[in-house]
């Protein structure tokens, strides 16, 4: 048996940026595709997990945060109000407007999203050996340490 040396490599923050970027762009995009058998596309539960986490908004605000088309939000929030999972309600000030809300059914939605993401990640992590996790582990720190600046 020989004995492996790992060398640290400096890598220049400029080299790191666009890989680190793909490799988190990739496996996002991976893990928002492992979802449970159903008919909700992945915008609609973007759009749904946006107002889980802001709270209550404009069609117009929803668009802006999900980065859409006011007429393409239009017929995501129409699909998501089908289903029970958004509801609308009356702006307090402006009759021309309303306000979106998920509802408690969408939560249950959600929830079942985010357990279908987590098993897909925890199976995959599970093939990683101890050294691989703890890595991540560290990793994971420090991308939200990142996020947070």
């Amino acid at each position: 048996m020989t004995e492996r040396t790992v060398t640290a490599k400096r890598v220049p923050p400029a080299q790191l940026a666009p890989q680190l970027r793909d490799a988190i762009t990739r496996l996002n995009r991976r893990v928002r595709q492992a979802r449970p058998v159903g008919d909700l596309t992945v915008t609609q539960v973007s759009a749904l997990t946006s107002l889980r986490l802001a709270g209550a908004m404009t069609p117009r605000e929803l668009a802006d945060v999900e980065r859409v088309q006011p007429p393409t939000m239009t017929k995501i929030i129409g699909k998501l109000e089908d289903r029970g999972l958004v509801r609308r309600t009356p702006h307090p000030t402006d009759g021309r407007q309303v306000i979106l809300a998920a509802t408690e059914g969408a939560q249950a939605v959600l929830d079942q999203f985010e357990r279908a993401r987590d098993e897909w990640l925890a199976h995959r992590l599970a093939a990683l050996d101890e050294d691989e996790r703890e890595t991540l582990r560290r990793a994971a720190e420090i991308l939200q340490q990142l996020a947070r600046a």
